[in-house]
């Protein structure tokens, strides 16, 4: 059993504070409009793809169901992360309290483990569909697709929860402690403990590759299968049109999980506070910006559905 934190007997409640990108007001300024111009656009393309997806019958397929929850948990992932951001860049720093800290890092770790998760299934539901295209209805119902939705959403919970106790369960001397991050990340709060944190390492490394070895291991043997069943197709079009499903996913693969494999399975010697942070940005703020963009660009349903809806709202108007 886990002793009772020390936290509880201090003489004051453990506040934390971020460090600031820069001191410089005008620099401060430019920050701060570029993040929120990110952010802004993460949410209209993101929500864009939600609706189109849930306005066209057409696209009411297992693919495009995968899609539209990938969507929604990009929107729910940066915002659990920007807002707070914002408020920091400008002005004073302004501390976030204990319980804050640890309810920002169990809500961004869930989301960003479900996302994992969620691109795994993807990987399966491609690999179905190529492979098995005239029994891909009966395989991937809709039923199958909400089970694995949530299997992925409550495991991910759940790793989350416990890590994020015993994380909170370390003491953490001193009332107000910086952390060297834009948000409550695993690593640089872990850094701040006083206490020795071999043990809750081991289990971040555990969680880390449960998250995003594994994934990505299935995720791989998913694709090699798949290019297998490609390189079958007799007809160039064919395959151009199965890679084409493809490529898009595999994308967003890479980048999710290469960036955070880059913070949370190196080991602590070969990383810096200072790299993390900016590692950290792109799977914030790029990952979720191409969600979008890649899948309206590589994607000819999704865009040429966006085009019908937007041509046909702009159709009275030039009336």
């Amino acid at each position: 059993m886990l002793a009772r934190s020390p936290v509880l007997n201090q003489s004051g409640p453990t506040e934390f504070v971020f460090r600031v990108f820069t001191t410089v007001p005008e620099l401060q300024v430019l920050l701060f409009v570029l993040f929120l111009v990110l952010y802004v656009m993460i949410l209209c393309g993101n929500t864009a793809i939600i609706w189109v997806v849930c306005t066209h019958s057409s696209l009411h397929t297992p693919m495009y169901f995968f899609l539209v929850n990938l969507s929604f948990l990009e929107i729910c992932y940066t915002t659990v992360v920007v807002p707070l951001m914002l408020s920091n860049i400008l002005g004073a720093q302004k501390p976030i309290p204990l319980a804050g800290c640890g309810a920002q890092m169990f809500f961004f770790v869930t989301l960003g483990s479900t996302d994992c998760f969620l691109l795994a299934v993807m990987a399966y539901d491609r690999y179905v569909a190529i492979r098995h295209p005239l029994h891909y209805t009966r395989i991937v119902t809709r039923r199958l697709c909400v089970r694995m939705v949530v299997c992925a959403a409550g495991l991910a919970g759940l790793l989350s929860l416990q890590l994020t106790a015993l994380i909170f369960a370390l003491p953490f001397c001193g009332h107000r402690r910086e952390i060297n991050h834009f948000l409550c990340d695993v690593p640089p709060v872990l850094r701040l403990a006083c206490a020795d944190t071999r043990a809750r390492q081991a289990v971040l490394y555990a969680v880390g590759v449960l998250v995003l070895a594994v994934p990505f291991l299935l995720i791989s043997a998913s694709y090699a299968l798949i290019g297998a069943a490609i390189l079958r197709i007799r007809s160039a079009a064919g395959r151009r049109r199965a890679f084409s499903t493809c490529s898009s996913h595999l994308a967003m693969v890479l980048l999710q999980y290469g960036c955070c494999s880059l913070v949370y399975l190196r080991p602590r010697s070969s990383t810096s506070e200072d790299e993390d942070r900016q590692i950290a940005l792109v799977y914030t703020f790029v990952t979720p910006l191409l969600n979008p963009l890649i899948y309206t660009l590589r994607n000819k349903d999704v865009s040429g559905a966006l085009k019908h809806a937007f041509g046909r709202k702009a159709a009275p108007d030039d009336a």
